[in-house]
């Protein structure tokens, strides 16, 4: 058997659970296919215009290519975006999402006519959601949703043949990362 990875988690409390309810952590772990989604609060369309897209994906180029994050798909909707890639070092992931979500937030709360503060997340005060891939199928899963997602939303239209193709290089990935 295999040893275990080194890993870290974060947490918000010292407890595991509160209320009855898991607390929600963030594992960090080095050589790691991450998958990360995150939605404006109370779901507002804040990346409806293509100004506040323009900045979210130049401040999701720059802040990725800083921390070591390789994106294999990422989509952007209204409200919410999902991203699937590889991290090298993984105590990078929390610092690039504070740095991703503080300046995308700034910038696009510029462009709003009403400002949104906090920016991203649910109630319960969670800002985003990331989880490590485990295993290849759960790693073309993950890209499968992530490359479809605006297809099933209506935003525009999916060639099967492109799917196909993500599928084939998928599943020729080495997406568990040891």
């Amino acid at each position: 058997m295999a040893p275990f990875r080194k890993f870290r988690k974060s947490h918000s409390t010292n407890h595991e659970h509160f209320d009855g309810q898991h607390c929600l952590e963030h594992w960090y772990c080095d050589n790691q296919v991450y998958f990360i989604t995150a939605r404006c609060r109370d779901r507002v369309p804040a990346f409806a215009s293509e100004e506040a897209k323009s900045i979210f994906w130049d401040r999701f180029n720059y802040y990725t290519k800083l921390h070591g994050f390789t994106p294999f798909v990422t989509s952007l909707l209204d409200n919410h975006y999902h991203t699937e890639g590889y991290l090298k070092v993984g105590e990078e992931l929390g610092p690039m999402m504070r740095k991703l979500h503080g300046s995308v937030s700034k910038l696009v709360n510029d462009l709003l006519p009403e400002r949104r503060i906090p920016f991203w997340g649910d109630t319960k005060g969670h800002d985003y959601f990331d989880g490590c891939i485990r295993d290849v199928l759960q790693c073309r899963r993950a890209y499968y949703y992530t490359y479809t997602q605006c297809r099933r939303h209506g935003v525009c239209m999916i060639r099967p043949d492109t799917v196909t193709l993500a599928s084939t290089w998928i599943s020729n990935a080495r997406c568990d990362a040891r």
